[in-house]
Formats: C-alpha cells, sequence, structure tokens
C-alpha cells in the first residue's frame, strides 16, 4: 500500500500562481488545491514509502520560494 499525506501550506501571498504551478510539477503530488482559511494550499502526496514522501517535502516542496510554513499530515491506513 502507498504511503500519503496531507501536506498543509502557508505561502507568501505575492508568490501564491507561482507556488501552486510548481507544486503541480511534484512527481508525488496527486492533488493540489488553493484553499481559504489558515493554509493557502493542500497537496495530496503518494509515494511507495514514507521516507519517498519526506524525500519529496525535504527536496521539492519545501524549498520553493514563497513556501513560508508545511504541516504534514500522513494518511492512517487501515
Amino acid at each position: 500500500m502507498p504511503a500519503r499525506a496531507y501536506v498543509l501550506i502557508t505561502l507568501e501571498t505575492p508568490l501564491t500562481q507561482q507556488v501552486v504551478e510548481r507544486l503541480k510539477k511534484v512527481r508525488s503530488a496527486v492533488a493540489v488545491h488553493e484553499v481559504i482559511g489558515p493554509f493557502d494550499v493542500v497537496v495530496e502526496l503518494e509515494a511507495d514509502t514514507y521516507e519517498d514522501l519526506t524525500a519529496a517535502l525535504r527536496q521539492q516542496i519545501r524549498p520553493i520560494q514563497g513556501i513560508r510554513t508545511t504541516v504534514t499530515c500522513p494518511f492512517m491506513q487501515g
């Protein structure tokens, strides 16, 4: 069963569209949604392992200019 997580992201507002476009290119990103509330974007990630998810976060998502914070919510498989 694949590893899956939601990533809740806050952005620097002027860069929202550029960040969303970059997030859509992340290979592990299944869906990217702009939302209203305490977070600006929710990304659904899926990878073979949780280590692969962590690598996607560290190497592809967090370095994107305009991302302020991320909160990762792994799915509980049941």
